[in-house]
């Protein structure tokens, strides 16, 4: 059973930065792309970013140079730097795994559980 578990999560001061992590349970998901969304309450969760097997990355605009996401393919690790963070980043925050490099949630067959992100004014 594939398993998705993230970890870094937690409160910063606007303007701060977090680490998120996301560790995969199955080395097949190697091959995979691996992307992070975000959700509010009351609200439909969003695209955040997304990066290939082979490295190629795509980011929304409201987190493009704010933003990193990265992966330590030998540990089917994946990882999201959060820097210069807003009030409205404030979300729960989700790793994914996908066979296709795309934006769409309905494209993600496995899903962590969540991590939450707090960004104080």
């Amino acid at each position: 059973q594939v398993q998705l578990v993230e970890s870094g999560g937690g409160l910063a001061q606007a303007g701060g930065s977090l680490r998120l992590s996301c560790a995969a349970s199955d080395r097949s998901l190697s091959t995979y792309a691996m992307a992070w969304f975000r959700q509010v309450p009351g609200k439909e969760r969003e695209f955040v970013a997304v990066i290939a097997n082979n490295g190629a990355t795509n980011y929304a605009d409201y987190v493009k140079g704010r933003f990193t996401i990265s992966r330590d393919s030998p540990k089917i690790t994946l990882y999201l730097q959060m820097n210069s963070l807003k009030p409205e980043d404030t979300a729960v925050y989700y790793c994914a795994a996908s066979r296709l490099f795309t934006r769409a949630e309905s494209g993600y067959a496995y899903w962590g559980q969540g991590t939450q992100v707090t960004v104080s004014s």
